[in-house]
């Protein structure tokens, strides 16, 4: 099975990376809780780094399943300054200086996060958004944040305010929270829900949240202080059809006991597991666009056949490596079993050897800051009459352009493939 063959069995869920300070240099991360249930769950976390200009090369990362946002810094206020906090400068210094990491704004995720949660929105891909990326999802669609919950609902004359954040116990910290009945988070922890209270205790780690939520979303979890910890567009959820947009404050891969990596409940690792299930889905749909003939459909089984062989080979190298197992028969694995996984790896990268030229000739050209600028600004009015033109085709031409456009990208790889190994 050849590398284009390959790419289409596992689907891609984009994750953009935040940056941090490490000896002296800025580097990218993403946590490896998220990465790690993307991948037991069956799809192939792609990391979206957080370089300037990104958002405009966004289409370089295609084909896109699904996307899962996570944690980072706060969102310029400028994206949802309509709605005033009130604070006064004295105030908003304090906050600064009691969450200094949170209120270092960083303009270019924010960027690129809002351009991949609208392209989300507009073309129904899942998306998963875990504290600043619930955050990320409502601005995205129109609503506001409370620049510091604390602070703005203590105007408000609330009384009985939330902890949200406590830095002293910063992974044991919980906060209980009520579950809406009849949401998918009610479904997920129903096993854990006393049918009078409704309530689980949720980890936090977020000074800011959902101050007006956007009018397309229903709530699914509120803390007693008033707080919306959790919401989701019932018209865009259905995981078996591949839709789903969901926001959490809270981080259910995080709420772990002790030391070890025991979930607090079972229903916590559901909204990745029922996220991924939808990216499958999703995927499939897309596909499914280009292949109506019975080899088409033949193609569909094998490559279902071969996409559980491939995480089948991940779970199984994930166990030998929790269990400190070197050897194949102590561990009962069949070295051919973890080849599957290893070929695949070998096959695909986050990143394709066109993709890594195009962000080097990016950074080069940060530095001529003229001749970049005039490249974005062609690029936003190339992009402007591709959707003018595109938004007048019909559906049967839209199916055939995109069948068009993921041949001629097979077609690239390959020819770009054979070029390298010439040269």
């Amino acid at each position: 099975m050849g590398s284009s063959e390959l790419s289409m069995i596992l689907p891609r869920v984009l994750i953009v990376s935040r940056r941090t300070v490490r000896k002296n240099k800025f580097v990218d991360f993403v946590g490896e809780y998220h990465l790690d249930l993307i991948v037991g769950y069956g799809a192939v976390p792609v990391i979206v780094p957080r370089v300037a200009g990104v958002h405009m090369l966004l289409e370089s990362f295609e084909p896109i399943h699904g996307v899962l946002l996570c944690e980072g810094e706060d969102i310029d206020p400028s994206h949802y300054e309509t709605d005033v906090s009130g604070l006064s400068s004295n105030e908003l210094e304090e906050i600064r200086c009691l969450h200094t990491s949170d209120t270092a704004i960083d303009k270019e995720k924010d960027s690129i996060e809002l351009h991949l949660a609208k392209l989300c929105l507009e073309r129904n891909i899942p998306y998963l958004g875990i504290c600043r990326g619930s955050q990320v999802l409502n601005v995205a669609c129109g609503g506001t944040l409370y620049q510091d919950v604390e602070k703005e609902l203590s105007r408000n004359g609330k009384t009985d305010i939330v902890f949200h954040m406590d830095y002293e116990n910063y992974d044991g910290h919980r906060h209980r929270v009520k579950v809406v009945e009849g949401t998918p988070l009610s479904s997920w922890f129903e096993e854990s829900l006393e049918k009078e209270k409704m309530e689980i205790e949720v980890n936090s780690y977020h000074h800011q949240g959902v101050k007006r939520l956007a009018e397309r979303f229903v709530p699914m979890a509120f803390a007693s202080d008033g707080l919306i910890e959790g919401f989701y567009d019932p018209d865009a959820y259905n995981p078996d059809e591949g839709k789903f947009i969901m926001g959490l404050q809270f981080h259910p891969e995080r709420m772990r006991k002790g030391d070890s990596d025991e979930f607090d409940y079972p229903g916590c690792p559901k909204a990745y597991q029922e996220f991924v299930k939808a990216v499958v889905a999703y995927q499939k749909k897309v596909n499914g666009c280009t292949k109506n003939t019975k080899n088409g459909l033949k193609m569909d089984k094998e490559l279902e056949k071969r996409r559980k062989m491939i995480v089948r080979s991940f779970s199984m190298a994930k166990n030998m490596y929790a269990c400190k197992h070197h050897d194949y028969d102590a561990a009962g694995v069949k070295e051919q079993e973890l080849e599957v996984g290893a070929e695949f790896l070998e096959s695909n990268t986050a990143l394709s050897v066109q993709q890594e030229k195009r962000l080097k000739q990016m950074g080069a050209t940060v530095r001529n800051a003229s001749s970049y600028i005039e490249r974005l600004k062609m690029n936003e009015e190339r992009e402007r009459v591709a959707r003018s033109v595109i938004g007048k085709m019909s559906i049967e031409q839209l199916s055939e352009l995109l069948s068009f456009y993921h041949l001629m990208g097979q077609i690239c790889s390959e020819v770009l493939e054979r070029k390298i190994v010439a040269d």
